[in-house]
């Protein structure tokens, strides 16, 4: 386990405890850890980062890279850091690990936060695909129109769907903040020049191994979400109001579920709110926490 499995963690055991997961498959903690961990600690949070088995820093080439390996990896970190109950911070895929988690071991788990989290991935395939649509072709973008076309016409539950599909994101900018402030540009600055950037690894196999072992590759997560709050656990959301991959409607879906009081939406923030607005994320996470 532990010559498998990176972690680390920040901040005084005895003070509540946060695991943070990472997005992927294919992602690692390295951006989180880099910029934002030692910040939240200093809060007054035990904060435990880790790369996931068979990503980043977690080499494994006997990987499966599935639901399962992971629950089995977190239980195990659990009890290598003596934590009995943990708040679970979810960013991007990693909020489906999370929410899944929660859903099967909620004696485990204090609360969910989720940050910019995955929660129903076909609608948010839908919405990058539409509003790429779009864009490509108010601005004549030929090769991209080809491409989203082709796209569309893929097989929704294959690894090279949801790739492409991301691949479209990123060349129109939706997982960028709109309009970087100096405080997130001197965040980002630090990070490319330290040595978790330097760390950034990226096991390309991992969203290959994910679709060829694990079933549960397109979901849909609200139901567990609701499931999740029948069992007496906090669900909390951050997320940004510009994050490209989430519709309108999306997220007006998720802050019906957790409630209003409980989902926080960040202006000038897309994908990563930890980096994009620090300040008010760690103010966020503190009064999800002293709830």
């Amino acid at each position: 386990m532990a010559q498998r499995i990176y972690s680390k963690a920040y901040g005084q055991k005895g003070d509540p405890a946060i695991v943070y997961l990472h997005g992927g498959p294919r992602g690692n903690a390295t951006l989180f850890e880099g910029t934002t961990a030692a910040a939240l600690a200093k809060r007054g949070f035990y904060v435990v980062v880790y790369d996931r088995r068979g990503e980043g820093r977690s080499a494994d080439p006997q990987a499966k890279v599935t639901y399962n390996e992971a629950f089995a990896d977190l239980n195990s970190l659990l009890n290598e850091y003596g934590l009995a109950k943990v708040s679970l911070l979810g960013h991007s895929f990693g909020g489906l690990v999370a929410t899944l988690y929660a859903d099967r071991f909620p004696e485990k788990v204090e609360r969910l936060i989720l940050v910019g989290a995955l929660f129903a991935q076909q609608e948010s395939y839908d919405h990058i695909l539409a509003s790429s649509l779009k864009i490509a072709v108010s601005q004549g973008d030929t090769t991209a129109f080809k491409k989203i076309s082709h796209v569309k016409t893929m097989n929704k539950e294959s690894e090279q769907y949801r790739k492409q599909t991301y691949e479209v994101a990123s060349h129109f900018g939706f997982f960028k903040m709109p309009k970087p402030t100096e405080a997130s540009k001197k965040l980002n600055f630090e990070y490319e020049n330290s040595r978790f950037s330097k760390s950034n690894i990226r096991n390309d196999k991992a969203p290959v191994l994910f679709y060829e072992n694990e079933p549960r590759v397109n979901i849909d997560t609200k139901p567990n979400l609701k499931s999740i709050v029948t069992k007496k656990i906090e669900v909390a959301a951050i997320y940004g109001l510009q994050d490209g991959i989430f519709s309108a409607k999306q997220l007006s879906d998720l802050k019906k579920l957790v409630g209003p009081q409980l989902f926080y939406a960040i202006d000038n923030c897309s994908h990563y709110p930890f980096v994009d607005q620090q300040n008010i994320f760690l103010k966020d996470v503190q009064e999800i926490m002293r709830r």
